[in-house]
């Protein structure tokens, strides 16, 4: 099963990997990050989807990270981490910021429909 986690997402899936969560992350929450792309960010090499900046609006992140997540993306200003995925899964991935507020960020649900099983009939 493809998962795709966000916001709140992966921080419950971090949390259920064994990880623990920042709980005030000052300057993450600003109104003008709700629809705007103002996170810049720096990407691992392997990262399977990269975005040079990122519409995060939070005050809750990841802090120790879950058993087996690999981090693919983090705040440049901060490094708060921004997009993990599941080592050894075939598609795994959670992110903070909201890719459901911007067309930019197509590529990265089109990649997860993609991989979704059609139901059987």
């Amino acid at each position: 099963m493809s998962i795709l986690a966000i916001c709140k997402g992966l921080q419950v899936f971090n949390v259920a990997l064994g990880g623990t969560l920042k709980l005030d992350i000052k300057g993450h929450n600003l109104p003008e990050q709700k629809q705007r792309d103002v996170q810049p960010l720096r990407s691992a090499r392997g990262a399977s989807h990269r975005f040079p900046k990122v519409n995060s609006a939070h005050h809750q992140a990841i802090d120790q990270l879950g058993d087996d997540l690999e981090v693919e993306a983090w705040a440049a200003h901060d490094g708060i981490i921004e997009q993990v995925r599941l080592r050894k899964y075939p598609f795994g991935l959670a992110v903070q910021y909201h890719p459901e507020r911007s067309r930019i960020y197509d590529s990265l649900f089109d990649d997860f429909f993609a991989r979704l099983e059609s139901p059987k009939r």
